[in-house]
């Protein structure tokens, strides 16, 4: 049978259309359990923006905010089962799950800004996010920004680790963290992020820690009037995504998503580094809380007890790891 020119010509309009409309349908859905305008919403966008730029459009970023897909601590757990696509969660969240993590939740474990980024960035990152995947089937994309964990509660100032006794401490469940606050002095308690606020606010609990920029956005300052710079932790905000998204991806879509999440990482974290402080000095003058900057002398020891601690526990894997970062200190 022949076809006339007119009909190889439609023929072919509908292929291209057909292509065109299969490439334009990856959506890939991800979520964090913060607010739409928070440190994970702001991330977010610039990944969307690059991914829907970087790839003409075939794969769509939706971002859902404050627990809509699934919350923080769930989150994990539903990429390894394929319900979620992407995820941003806090380090110490996955820990549960893949225990090497909490290696970068130590306390004190980055001795600056420079180490932490030659780690994440360098032979220790990669080792993660590769050991991650196999261990897993979990896609760590980018680590995000460096956010120094501040401290705040309702009680009272703390000038020195002896302030912290007695303090009813909200800790994510991460065993590395409730140790750190047991060796400040406190009394930590394991809480979801989802009930975090409504613990803080009806004085379950007498205060806790987040990076700066979430004790804003949160509002915590309406109801915790004290602000303690430790910089005990550094909390990152890693972006993850699961293998069954990676998987609906071709081989050059796949390096496309994966540029994105690198350059919104290394673009976001240049604006989070100028922001810090100016956050802090929000909340010490419009934000009404009481700022005190306590000598860490105390603190540090404290906190290379748990360190010690925490790698007998857990075997030469996480002892290696741990060497490995302490290493691109020099």
């Amino acid at each position: 049978m022949k076809l006339h020119g007119k009909t190889l010509a439609a023929l072919a309009a509908l292929s291209l259309s057909v292509g065109t409309a299969m490439a334009q349908e990856i959506t890939m859905n991800v979520g964090f359990g913060a607010p739409e305008e928070s440190l994970y919403g702001r991330f977010g966008a610039i990944f969307e923006e690059l991914v829907e730029e970087y790839t003409d459009g075939s794969v769509d970023v939706r971002l859902r905010c404050c627990n809509q897909v699934a919350t923080e601590d769930e989150g994990f757990r539903a990429m390894q089962l394929g319900t979620v696509d992407g995820f941003f969660i806090t380090a110490n969240n996955v820990s549960p799950h893949w225990p090497l993590m909490d290696v970068t939740v130590l306390p004190y474990i980055f001795q600056n800004t420079d180490h932490l980024a030659r780690v994440v960035d360098g032979e220790v990152g990669d080792f993660i996010k590769g050991q991650l995947l196999e261990d897993t089937g979990v896609h760590l994309l980018a680590f995000g920004p460096a956010l120094y964990r501040d401290f705040y509660n309702s009680v009272r100032p703390v000038e020195t680790m002896a302030d912290m006794a007695g303090l009813k401490i909200r800790t994510p469940n991460n065993a590395v963290m409730l140790q750190t606050f047991e060796a400040f002095g406190a009394n930590p308690v394991p809480l979801a992020w989802s009930e975090t606020p409504t613990a803080l606010q009806t004085g379950t609990v007498d205060g806790g820690d987040n990076g700066t920029s979430f004790i804003r956005d949160m509002s915590f300052y309406e109801f915790m009037p004290n602000l303690v710079i430790l910089e005990h932790f550094v909390s990152m905000a890693p972006l993850f995504a699961s293998s069954s998204f990676m998987d609906r991806l071709n081989d050059e879509q796949k390096e496309q998503v994966m540029r994105a999440a690198t350059d919104a990482s290394t673009q976001f974290s240049a604006q989070v580094r100028t922001e810090t402080e100016e956050v802090r000095d929000w909340l010490a003058s419009e934000g009404g809380m009481t700022r005190t900057d306590p000598d860490r002398a105390d603190f540090i020891s404290a906190a290379q007890d748990v360190q010690q601690a925490i790698a007998a526990e857990r075997g030469q894997e996480f002892v290696d790891l741990v060497e490995m970062i302490n290493a691109a200190a020099e």
